[in-house]
């Protein structure tokens, strides 16, 4: 097999893995609401996701070392405070399933900024996919018919936006440093960006957190699964896809929320939104197929 198809074969595998985690995860963490606060929670998901991200450090002896300080504080502010923080906002609100849905616009933002911050431009049948998926989104969303919970919905694309700006980052961060540790380069933002959040959890009035078993196993899967696997994941897809096509595969996770919503949270999608998974999941599926083509040889002269 050629080795960048096989390269994108298994950048592609991670992100499906992942967007299974991310996608059932809204339901989650729209269920252990009932136990804690917003910014308890997702100072609890960063923090001891981080610690577990060190402690595979150090048992795989691995560069334990903090690189490029400044880069890695603003990466852990937009990962933790600006995505995680603010989208656990937006579920107080809003449902979870639509919450998922507008935090993946992050995908457009991410094309939008990849364009003059890193020079990847969407060409060719790939601009049919970007279509399918901006219809499908709009179909979604159905701004025609925006209701109250307006302002849920404005933090869940804040929280895109977040997002696909720290995702431009990473990618121009291995660019200039190409030999970083993937996992370094995960702990160190999830550990720096945990502690601007555990301020905001204790500065920020909250009810008692309720020790029940399933706040327990919620934050124990989001430590593991939704904090450190999940961000290994998707680093590892970003460093070998360009980040457009990396955040549009990665748009099945929002689909996947929705329907564990409407299945355990009773969260009925209506028919715009049923139209537009299906435009989403024909986006995906086009973009994995135009990723695993060969790249064109070079014609000699």
């Amino acid at each position: 097999m050629d080795p960048l198809i096989k390269q994108r074969s298994q950048a592609l595998t991670a992100l499906l893995v992942l967007t299974l985690i991310w996608g059932y995860n809204w339901v989650v963490m729209k269920s252990a609401l009932q136990y804690a606060g917003p910014f308890q929670f997702a100072a609890m998901r960063t923090f001891f996701g981080a610690l577990v991200l060190f402690l595979v450090l150090y048992v795989t002896r691995r560069p334990m070392g903090l690189t490029a300080f400044p880069t890695m504080l603003l990466l852990g502010i937009l990962q933790n405070v600006g995505f995680t923080g603010v989208l656990m906002w937006a579920l107080v609100e809003g449902g979870a399933g639509k919450t998922a849905v507008l935090t993946y616009t992050m995908p457009f933002w991410t094309l939008l900024f990849a364009w003059p911050m890193l020079g990847e431009r969407v060409h060719g049948w790939q601009w049919l996919a970007v279509t399918a998926a901006v219809l499908g989104m709009l179909f979604i969303f159905d701004p025609l018919h925006i209701r109250a919970d307006g302002f849920s919905m404005m933090l869940a694309v804040l929280s895109g936006v977040s997002w696909a700006l720290s995702a431009i980052m990473t990618k121009q961060l291995h660019r200039r440093l190409p030999a970083l540790d993937l996992i370094n380069l995960t702990a160190w933002p999830m550990l720096l960006g945990s502690l601007p959040m555990l301020l905001i959890a204790w500065w920020v009035p909250a009810p008692p957190i309720q020790w029940a078993p399933y706040l327990i196993g919620a934050v124990m899967f989001n430590v593991i699964l939704c904090g450190a696997l999940a961000w290994l994941l998707w680093l590892f897809a970003l460093q070998r896809l360009p980040a457009g096509v990396a955040s549009m595969a990665s748009m099945l996770a929002p689909v996947i929320g929705v329907i564990a919503a409407w299945i355990q949270l009773h969260e009925v999608p209506d028919g715009m939104e049923l139209t537009g998974m299906g435009l989403i999941l024909f986006s995906l599926t086009l973009i994995s197929i135009l990723m695993m083509r060969p790249a064109p040889k070079a014609v000699s002269t």
